[in-house]
């Protein structure tokens, strides 16, 4: 046997993605090469493989060699919150920041098929499309006032900014039952969860999601999803625990973000994790050899870390061992793109029509406020009607303008990725005003790592919400 070392790839063009599975589970116990091993393999035997050894024996990290890639296509907003609810996963999704959303492309839940309230449902969400379709026009003619043609820049390159400006302010409009296309990679192990989770779901286009899911997967994975089933305590487990918690739906007025915890100690605790790392002392003594520091050489040391980081390089993972917890109220908007960070640990409440909206300052100045408020108001009365009647589904009448209450932890390597992306002034203003809080309540506490999180020194939340709202709690 060759001793040679060999690096090459085995190609799901010409192996299933369970049979790739399989391949690497057996190097475990076979002395042969990985290619040899794939071309004694066809589909049979490694389903009976993966019955045996992966759902008979619990060897389920195997499963995560084998990686499908699905096209979703017209779901709802409100679905790919659960579709994109796995953390080993990448997702790539139709923008509302860049595409303009067509007057008919929204989801009619199965729900409201035959019911008193499926045409106040469709009256409410065509009201919706027809203020975005309304106000987009008014929008591009303020951008076009507000940001003039740049010396260099062409004519189509300036309405094309213009265009997207615009467009970044009409997504306030737009209901949780509009309909997107999002790409989905996933492993094999990730996958079986996830359709789990679905097939769980209170709404019926998740679990009809997840059931076409399923099937799709089995084409490509005939053995390693095949025994996912909807998971039979989360029913209990949410009854039990929204009969025990308070119902009333209070909005946070001020602050309207909060640092819930932080350790004091926890920055030292990543300089001692770092002295660990590169030592051979102890944790403790480590710790204590960071208290004995004066704080211009804990500084030093910090700076040690950046001297020479490029805008690329990532931040070591010792500084995963200090974390934050938050508890916050953002539009939908900002909310759709914070989830998207699935290294933090996040909790949702179900998006309400009930905690207020915002109210962009660009619609006010481009003299659409009236009828956007008015959608608003609609959209909000429609939510009551239906959350009495068919609670589950409301949420689809609900626009990204309205508010909704998160809880969520990461930790200081997390917040350098998130910063770094969403406080970048190309961010969008909604989700750019979270990460500013953020970092104001945490620089009070924690001074050493923060000045190395590359953003803009020139905004705080506080420019933002004036400059971009005219209100960001509107009844």
């Amino acid at each position: 046997m060759s001793k040679t070392r060999r690096i090459y790839r085995l190609s799901p063009s010409q192996l299933s993605a369970e049979t790739i599975a399989v391949t690497f589970a057996k190097t475990s116990r076979s002395p042969e090469s990985f290619d040899v091993i794939a071309s004694e393999l066809d589909e049979e035997k490694s389903s009976k493989f993966s019955e045996k050894w992966i759902v008979g024996y619990g060897h389920a990290s195997v499963a995560e060699h084998a990686v499908l890639h699905l096209a979703l296509e017209n779901v709802s907003r409100l679905a790919i919150e659960t579709i994109e609810g796995n953390r080993l996963a990448s997702y790539t999704e139709k923008s509302t920041r860049y595409q303009e959303w067509d007057s008919d492309a929204f989801v009619i839940p199965e729900e409201m098929h035959g019911t008193e309230l499926e045409k106040l449902y469709q009256e409410t969400v065509r009201n919706l499309f027809e203020t975005y379709a309304y106000a987009l026009p008014y929008l591009r003619k303020w951008a076009e006032a507000k940001f003039p043609i740049n010396q260099g820049e062409s004519q189509k390159a300036w309405q094309n900014r213009t265009r997207v400006i615009a467009i970044d302010v009409c997504r306030f409009i737009l209901p949780a039952a509009s309909m997107a296309n999002v790409g989905v990679t996933m492993n094999a192990r990730a996958l079986e969860y996830a359709i789990k989770k679905m097939l769980s779901s209170q709404l019926a286009e998740v679990r009809a999601i997840g059931q076409e899911v399923k099937q799709v997967a089995t084409q490509e994975l005939p053995t390693l999803v095949k025994y996912a089933t909807p998971i039979d305590n989360l029913d209990q487990i949410q009854t039990v625990y929204a009969g025990a918690a308070n119902q009333t739906n209070n909005a946070i007025k001020k602050p309207w973000i909060q640092l819930l915890h932080f350790d004091p100690e926890g920055e030292l605790k990543v300089l001692a994790a770092l002295l660990f790392r590169f030592g051979m002392q102890g944790y403790q003594s480590c710790l204590d050899q960071v208290h004995q520091l004066s704080q211009k050489e804990r500084q030093d040391l910090v700076g040690q870390l950046f001297v020479s980081a490029g805008d690329f390089d990532v931040p070591l993972r010792e500084l995963e061992y200090t974390s934050y917890k938050f508890e916050a109220l953002m539009d939908q908007g900002a909310y759709f793109e914070f989830k998207r960070h699935r290294m933090m640990s996040q909790t949702a409440q179900p998006l309400t029509a009930t905690l207020g909206f915002s109210l962009p300052r660009a619609i006010s100045e481009a003299g659409v406020e009236d009828v956007f408020v008015r959608a608003m108001r609609n959209a909000a009365q429609t939510y009551q009607q239906i959350v009495k009647e068919i609670p589950p589904v409301a949420s689809y009448v609900v626009p990204n303008a309205f508010n909704r209450r998160v809880l969520f932890e990461l930790n200081l390597r997390e917040l350098f990725h998130f910063s770094k992306l969403r406080c970048n002034e190309n961010a969008h203003f909604s989700i750019r005003r979270v990460g500013r809080a953020m970092l104001e309540l945490i620089a009070e506490h924690h001074p050493l790592f923060l000045p190395y999180i590359c953003v803009r020194a020139d905004e705080s939340s506080e420019q933002i919400t004036s400059e971009y709202f005219s209100s960001v709690n509107m009844d």
